[in-house]
């Protein structure tokens, strides 16, 4: 079961649908990323909605690296053009998740935040993705995106 939870996660995000990813997460989860940072319940969800939503040419590969019924770890990459520049982006990322009730309840992706800077943002993100106020400025604007995405497709 923990396995087909996993595979579905991530083969929604291959295929971009959003409402299979939320579908995968209990309503209580807890998410975090350099990007993000942490984000809860249905502003999780959420988060996947819009980059699925967003998404034009997305593609996810995954890999399990240990799973058991209480959690797994995988490592996974998305390759996608990030901003109307069209910039290439290659993320490689870790995850380890924590399941209960069948679902995802605690999700935690780990990436090089400044490769990532670097190849989304170009030479500021090269020059400065590694510094606090960059990261900040990243997360920020994730989350701006992420509450103006929740008022135009919430009712």
């Amino acid at each position: 079961m923990s396995e087909e939870l996993v595979n579905r996660f991530y083969t929604a995000l291959d295929d971009q649908d959003g409402d299979a990813m939320a579908a995968c997460y209990h309503e209580d989860v807890v998410f975090s990323d350099p990007g993000f940072g942490e984000l809860r319940g249905e502003d999780a969800a959420d988060m996947w909605r819009m980059l699925c939503h967003n998404a034009t040419d997305l593609d996810v590969t995954h890999e399990i690296l240990h799973v058991t019924e209480e959690g797994a770890s995988t490592r996974w990459v998305a390759r996608y053009s990030f901003g109307p520049k069209k910039r290439p982006v290659i993320n490689r990322i870790e995850a380890w998740m924590r399941f209960a009730d069948g679902r995802i309840i605690e999700h935690h992706d780990t990436f090089d935040a400044w490769k990532w800077a670097g190849q989304a943002l170009g030479l500021p993100g090269r020059l400065l993705g590694w510094a606090p106020p960059m990261q900040s400025k990243i997360r920020s604007t994730a989350r701006g995106q992420l509450r103006s995405y929740q008022r135009r497709h919430r009712s």
